[in-house]
């Protein structure tokens, strides 16, 4: 059986070894909902709160250190939803480094695998689905965006 052909994911004439922005949404295997609950209040206005589950305390914890001990990137926002995570991760170019355009940013794939790898050696089994979504901010509004889906995805959640 021929498996189908994958659209490329890379945005052509972007340097990927440039200092960027980027939107990032990783799942659980299977999608299992072992991060997070979403709760609402009794009132009328109450927004959802993400309740973390001690996977979700772990994966935040891990989102933090990274965050904190590398100065080459930082999460710049982020919500723990019960089957997956989005975040805004933003790459700082090192000073001193090569100006010479990479075909790929190395730094999300590693930081990734190294939040991945964290989270796994913690729990004792493999939690996260193998692949990630990424989007490369393009601008100011195109950042906002995806500041507000953040912010919103508990409430869509409710209704989903």
């Amino acid at each position: 059986m021929e498996l189908p052909k994958r659209k490329p994911n890379r945005l052509k004439e972007y340097d990927y070894s440039d200092t960027g922005v980027y939107f990032i949404t990783i799942c659980t295997k299977d999608r299992k909902r072992l991060l997070s609950e979403i709760k609402v209040g009794f009132g009328i206005y109450d927004k959802p709160q993400v309740c973390l589950s001690e996977y979700g305390i772990i994966t935040e914890k891990y989102l933090k250190k990274i965050s904190n001990e590398h100065v080459d990137i930082s999460v710049d926002h982020y919500v723990i939803m019960p089957d997956h995570i989005h975040m805004l991760v933003s790459v700082h170019k090192k000073l001193g480094a090569s100006q010479v355009p990479h075909p790929t940013n190395e730094t999300i794939p590693k930081f990734v695998s190294l939040f991945k790898r964290y989270c796994n050696r913690e729990v004792g089994w493999n939690m996260w689905q193998k692949s990630y979504f990424d989007h490369i901010i393009r601008n100011e509004r195109d950042y906002y965006e995806y500041y507000a889906y953040i912010e919103n995805n508990p409430i869509k959640w409710m209704f989903d």
